[in-house]
């Protein structure tokens, strides 16, 4: 069999499998048993939440590292990264019109 169209696809032949066919039973968790991070009544154990704050927090650590504003920098050294950076724009612009012979 070949498609009429150019981009159609050919049908497929299948066959329809009814579920629970397989023989193979569906795995269910124990029943009565709590989840280990809370009590009975919902209350989060220390140990999770422990876990969780520690988790925020090197996240926040490795995103501030990944931004290139982390370590032992002060808040001056990062205005003088920021004013150079802010001055190495203005040469490259200046850079590019006199190149186009703008100025």
């Amino acid at each position: 069999m070949s498609a009429d169209k150019p981009g159609e696809q050919e049908p497929l032949d299948a066959e329809i499998v009814e579920s629970g066919a397989t023989g193979a039973t569906p795995v269910t968790p124990p029943a009565g048993l709590p989840d280990p991070d809370y009590s009975e009544g919902g209350v989060p154990s220390f140990d999770f939440v422990r876990d969780r704050i520690e988790q925020r927090y090197t996240t926040s650590v490795g995103s501030q590292e990944v931004a290139g504003i982390g370590g032992p920098e002060t808040l001056e050294s990062l205005d003088k990264k920021i004013a150079d950076r802010k001055e190495a724009a203005k040469d490259k612009l200046a850079e590019i019109r006199r190149a186009m012979g703008k100025e």
